[in-house]
C-alpha cells in the first residue's frame, strides 16, 4: 500500500466523505431490519456491520457501517451518500413506526493507522456522547475510525492513503452517479457481509436472493492497478480500447475497483488508455 511509516495513533485526521445518521426510538431496530439489507437484529449492541439500502429492483442507493448502540439506537455511517436527501427518503417509510431519523451535524469523523486501544472486530468502544472507535483495519495493518467533536487535522496525504486502503480491501466509495446502479452482488459486498439472502423481507430482497439461490450473478468487483492514475467513472476494455467488459466504479490514484465479468478470461486490461492489471482484493474489512 506504501512504504510511509504510520503516524502516531493520536494523529487523527478528518476522512472526506463520510457522515453520520441516526436512528432513535422504541422501533429503531425493528424499523431498520425492514428496510436494510443486513440482519440488523441479529447484531449485538455495542457491535457494528456493513449494511446498505437498496432499491425495490435490488440496486444499492447507499452503502454504510451500521451502529448498533442499544436496542433504541443505531447510528449509520454513510460513505458518500449525501445525508438530507438519504435521510429524507428513509424517512417516507416511517408511517407509524416509533423511530426518529436525524442528521449528526454536531460528530466528526476522523481517523489514524494505529490499532483502536480497546475496539476489535465488530466491537465498538465508547458511547455517542464521548466519542465511538471503530476497528477498521487489521491485527498486521491497524486502523481507527472514530466519531467525535473533536476537530481533527487535514492532511490530504493521509486522507488519500486511507481511500486507498479501503479500495484495497473491497469498500467501493461511490459517486452520486453510481448510486442505485449496482446490485450487492456486483460490487461484491458478499465479502462484507454486508447483506443476508435469509432474513425476513427488506427492499430489494427477492432480486438479492434470488440471484445469490440460482447462482446467477455474472459480475462483480475487480481490484485493478497501475503505474499512474486511473481515470474515474471510464469503462474497462481488454485487448482492444472498444470492447468494454466492466465500469470503474472507484479510483484512488493508481488503484482502482470496478465491475466486471466473473470470468472475462485473460487479456490486456485498460482504463482509457491507461494499461491495468488486475490485483487479488484484501479482506481487511470484513465484519
Amino acid at each position: 500500500m506504501s512504504d510511509k511509516p504510520n503516524p502516531p495513533h493520536g494523529d487523527f485526521f478528518t476522512i472526506p466523505g463520510w457522515s453520520v445518521v441516526v436512528l432513535r426510538g422504541p422501533d429503531a431496530v425493528r424499523f431498520a431490519q425492514a428496510q436494510f439489507m443486513s440482519d440488523v437484529a441479529a447484531l449485538q449492541a455495542g457491535h457494528w456491520q456493513w449494511s446498505g439500502w437498496l432499491t425495490p429492483k435490488g440496486r444499492l442507493v447507499a452503502l454504510f457501517a451500521l451502529v448498533r448502540l442499544d436496542d433504541t439506537s443505531l447510528l449509520l455511517l454513510l460513505a458518500d451518500a449525501e445525508p438530507q436527501a438519504f435521510a429524507a427518503a428513509l424517512s417516507r417509510f416511517v408511517f407509524r413506526s416509533k423511530v426518529v431519523i436525524e442528521i449528526d451535524d454536531g460528530s466528526r469523523i476522523s481517523g489514524a493507522f494505529g490499532a483502536p486501544a480497546i475496539a476489535r472486530g465488530a466491537a465498538v468502544n465508547g458511547g455517542q456522547e464521548g466519542g465511538l472507535e471503530l476497528d477498521f483495519g487489521t491485527a498486521e495493518d491497524g486502523r481507527t475510525l472514530r466519531i467525535g467533536t473533536d476537530a481533527a487535522l487535514l492532511d490530504p496525504g493521509l486522507a488519500a492513503r486511507w481511500l486507498a486502503w479501503d479500495l484495497a480491501h473491497g469498500l467501493p466509495r461511490l459517486e452520486a452517479d453510481q448510486a442505485g446502479q449496482w446490485t450487492p452482488q456486483q460490487l461484491s459486498l458478499d465479502r462484507l457481509r454486508a447483506y443476508s439472502v435469509r432474513k425476513g423481507c427488506y427492499p430489494g430482497q427477492e432480486i438479492v436472493a434470488r440471484t445469490h439461490f440460482l447462482g446467477q450473478a455474472k459480475r462483480g468487483l475487480v481490484r485493478l492497478g497501475a503505474d499512474v492514475a486511473i481515470p474515474a467513472g471510464d469503462v474497462v476494455a481488454m485487448d482492444a480500447p472498444d470492447r468494454a467488459i466492466g465500469q470503474v466504479v472507484s479510483t484512488a490514484g493508481r488503484e482502482a475497483l470496478a465491475v466486471m465479468p466473473l470470468e472475462s478470461g485473460a487479456g490486456l486490461l485498460a482504463v482509457a488508455g491507461v494499461p491495468c492489471n488486475a490485483m487479488p482484493l484484501l479482506d481487511g474489512l470484513t465484519r
